[in-house]
């Protein structure tokens, strides 16, 4: 029974098929053999350009969605979505204000200030932010990211720090290990004023793969505090339910609070990461925008080769009752079809390349010392292939496409057949 409808749907798609004379004139052509080199050549370059462009704007828009999802989850879930400080005040009733706001779903104390670290005969300017190791955790995901020791060791002994893998490698240090911790901070004394440092021990090495590898280190509030002298202003990290609403729930904070506070988010913050998604943005329409263009005078470019060496071909058609809308969309079908091919191989390729691509780099970046990640906050090739990417892809490339073929088969309608038999003959 099976046998017999497979038989049946069978008979009815070759049906369909021959029924429509234009469906199979349009793929012969596509499948243009050794008689017709032209044909077959124009076809297989136009086919190549639509490969290479739908490959290259498949790994180009999987590498850009990479960047975005690890900004949202990795960077931005180690990095503060917006910091309050107060001051002067109460912070235990400022702890509630914050908490009680819809948008703010956890808070952690945190003291920052900024310095050099000094080990083994090297230097580094590093960013320090003072927390609460125990709390830490419910605003940052920090905790997934150390390869040695944790956050919690920051209590095992006063003046601890937890440093980045890439920090750590610059400074040649390790698990145990001190180093000086240099703040802008002064102190007078007899000899006139003298920058504030102390000796910490390295306790935790963390690899985020990210910027922060090399510029942020972390201790406890109240070592920090001591370091400073009371000096330095302390506050609360926010955690919030959008991160891109981050500052306008900071200002809705500052605005409503009962106490005079002070905030940022990370927008204000870390502009450059701000500012890299609107670079991938502006960047992804730009390829679009070229790529698609490459693609469609391709097609335009085959498409009017094809017109002129199948002339007889048309001409016949033409005299055996064809009406020129007939021959117009013979061309279309066929531009269509070669888009189709092309399309399809590209977007096969393009994925592929996609998820080796990151190894491919990191490979090349290794051999060759080229050091292509180094001034990017994320320091590896991130990939993500989304399904409704792919379909986008697809879909307008294949619309370039049909809109690439109306003019040559506008002009192959309109292709005298007399002439062209007088040529022929």
């Amino acid at each position: 029974m099976i046998v017999v409808r497979n038989s049946i749907v069978w008979v009815l798609q070759e049906s369909i098929l021959l029924a429509d004379w234009r469906l199979s004139v349009a793929s012969r052509y596509l499948r243009a053999g050794a008689g017709d080199k032209l044909t077959s050549f124009t076809s297989m370059i136009s086919g190549l350009g639509l490969v290479l462009a739908v490959a290259i704007l498949t790994i180009v828009l999987s590498v850009m969605n990479g960047f975005e999802k690890e900004l949202r989850e990795r960077v931005l879930g180690v990095l503060p979505h917006g910091i309050v400080s107060l001051p002067d005040g109460d912070l235990e009733a400022l702890g509630k204000e914050l908490l009680s706001h819809r948008s703010v779903i956890a808070i952690a104390p945190l003291l920052e200030g900024s310095g050099l670290l000094l080990a083994n005969g090297r230097m580094a300017g590093i960013l320090v932010s003072g927390v609460d190791p125990d709390r830490e955790s419910q605003v940052s995901i920090l905790d997934e990211f150390f390869i040695q020791g944790s956050m919690h060791d920051l209590t095992s002994q006063r003046f601890s720090l937890a440093i980045g893998k890439r920090l750590a490698e610059d400074l040649n240090v390790a698990i145990g290990d001190s180093v000086n911790f240099v703040s802008p901070e002064v102190q007078m004394s007899l000899v006139g004023p003298l920058p504030t440092s102390r000796r910490f021990t390295i306790a935790a090495i963390f690899a985020a793969g990210a910027d922060v590898d090399k510029t942020q280190v972390y201790t406890s509030v109240e070592a920090l505090s001591r370091l400073q002298k009371g000096r330095g202003s302390v506050g609360f990290r926010l955690l919030t339910s959008d991160l891109f609403d981050a500052p306008e729930i900071v200002r809705q904070l500052i605005v409503t609070s009962k106490q005079r506070i002070y905030g940022s988010s990370w927008t204000q913050r870390y502009g450059n990461l701000h500012g890299a998604i609107h670079m991938q943005k502006k960047t992804m329409f730009l390829m679009l925008m070229l790529l698609v263009a490459v693609a469609a005078f391709n097609v335009v470019s085959n498409l009017m080769m094809v017109v002129k060496e199948k002339a007889g071909d048309i001409a016949i058609i033409r005299t055996m009752g064809a009406s020129t809308n007939a021959v117009r969309i013979i061309f279309i079908m066929h531009g269509v079809l070669v888009g189709a091919v092309g399309v399809t191989i590209g977007l096969v390729l393009g994925t592929g390349l996609a998820l080796i691509i990151d190894d491919v780099v990191l490979t090349m970046d290794g051999v060759l010392k080229l050091g292509l990640m180094d001034e990017y906050f994320i320091q590896y090739l991130p990939v993500d292939i989304r399904l409704e990417d792919i379909l986008l892809i697809a879909v307008s490339s294949l619309a370039i496409c049909f809109i690439a073929t109306i003019y040559p088969a506008g002009k192959a309608a309109k292709a005298n057949p007399v002439e062209a038999l007088q040529y022929e003959s």
